[in-house]
């Protein structure tokens, strides 16, 4: 059970529940004791993902609350919305008329079946945007209506997106050269043949994703010039496995090098392990005199997050230009 008044929520442990776990705690790496009643505040209008655990640390139902995340890591959380909370559904189109194909390809580099699904919009697209964790941005974020929305309302310029789907998220997105050579020799060749080449490119992830983007912009301004990073994971090392713990590896690196043709959108959550790290990376930015937009949202590490960053990461990384749109090829 819980109880919220404006910022402050209380916590009323069910029977049998022992420990309580949110975005807060980073989850089960930090999880509070709990014998009796618990107020914590949070910022004005959050958005909390939370839930409780017994004695072994196993799931206990919230059954006071009903309400469930969107899009749940687990079925047994449950999610509180406070007062003053302005997220808004992103925009939709009225007809989506673009196109959404599946692909699955044989990796050499990998030696196992790869797949992706390619988002294409009605008019010729001047942009390439490779997504990471394809299947939950497109599936559970819809990613390609708020495109095809922002397209039809001439906010964006048309883009292309493509959901690369990882068998192995975090080996594949920690400083992964493989992965990298994997993109740029297979799947990108790939889309390029089905579809044309497109002017620019540009990638977009959350979490590892987001940090996997930025390093694969970092290492190829040439090929990727703007970044979308959601909650990017900048607590990881080459050499480390604790994404919790890690030192600010790639952040020291970015800000020992020189500066890159890079544009970047960086978005993360106010309660979650990440923010004080993504402060310090859009400092590093500042610092260094890059193009950027940074934004916080009163929420975690969550999809409810990376939703509302949608819309305004596609509209400052690729607001319309002026001049003469192509028409679509076929």
């Amino acid at each position: 059970m819980i109880k919220v008044q404006d910022r402050f929520v209380t916590f009323i442990p069910p029977r049998d529940a022992k420990y309580l776990m949110g975005d807060f705690t980073n989850w089960d790496e930090k999880p509070l004791a709990i014998n009796e009643p618990i107020t914590l505040e949070f910022p004005r209008g959050a958005y909390i993902e939370y839930a409780f655990l017994d004695a072994h640390q196993q799931p206990v139902a919230d059954l006071a609350n009903p309400e469930c995340p969107k899009n749940p890591w687990y079925d047994y959380h449950r999610a509180i919305i406070l007062p003053h909370n302005r997220f808004q559904m992103p925009p939709r189109p009225k007809t989506f008329q673009g196109s959404v194909s599946k692909y699955a390809m044989t990796s050499r580099l990998f030696g196992e079946q790869r797949t992706y699904y390619v988002y294409e919009p009605a008019s010729f697209p001047l942009t390439t945007i490779y997504v990471q964790d394809g299947e939950a941005f497109y599936q559970k974020l819809q990613f390609q209506q708020v495109a095809e929305a922002l397209i039809k309302q001439e906010a964006i310029k048309p883009v292309r997106l493509v959901f690369i789907e990882p068998n192995n998220r975090e080996s594949e997105y920690w400083f992964n050269e493989r992965y990298e050579a994997f993109l740029l020799e297979e799947i990108l060749p790939d889309v390029d043949r089905r579809y044309g080449k497109t002017g620019e490119s540009g990638l977009w992830g959350a979490s590892l994703g987001g940090l996997v983007s930025v390093w694969l912009a970092w290492r190829n301004p040439h090929i990727f010039s703007k970044v979308g990073s959601q909650s990017g994971c900048f607590t990881a090392h080459p050499e480390g496995n604790d994404e919790y713990h890690d030192p600010e590896w790639f952040t020291e690196q970015l800000a020992s090098s020189d500066q890159r043709p890079l544009r970047f959108y960086v978005q993360t959550g106010q309660i979650e392990w990440l923010l004080a790290p993504n402060r310090r990376f859009a400092a590093m930015l500042a610092d260094k005199g890059y193009p950027h937009c940074y934004q916080e949202q009163p929420s975690g590490h969550n999809w409810a997050t990376w939703e509302q960053g949608l819309a305004p990461g596609l509209m400052y990384l690729f607001d319309r230009e002026e001049g003469n749109m192509p028409s679509k090829q076929q």
